[in-house]
């Protein structure tokens, strides 16, 4: 798959969608599958982060914008890691 946008519109061709944040819930759960160690990793960063399920899409759709900017196909855990790191920080 190509990078970036043109990954995005090969992905969304078809549909009403153009790019990864125009996804709601039901195209995330589609186009944004993890693995076993993928599902472990985000819901110990829901739990330890105290996030929303609306942060939980927004991290799904962000590691899914960085394997398209990489040219990967499948989200790994490395690929959640940078996009929970991306996460903006509470402030106290």
């Amino acid at each position: 798959m190509k990078g970036g946008r043109e990954g995005q519109g090969q992905r969304f061709a078809g549909t009403r969608l153009t790019c990864n944040a125009d996804m709601g819930p039901g195209e995330v759960r589609e186009y944004c599958r993890l693995g076993d160690a993928g599902r472990s990793l985000l819901g110990s960063a829901m739990h330890q982060l105290q996030m929303s399920a609306r942060a939980f899409h927004r991290i799904l759709k962000l590691a899914r914008a960085i394997v398209d900017l990489i040219g990967e196909g499948e989200i790994t855990t490395a690929h959640l890691a940078e996009a929970i790191q991306y996460r903006p920080r509470r402030q106290m």
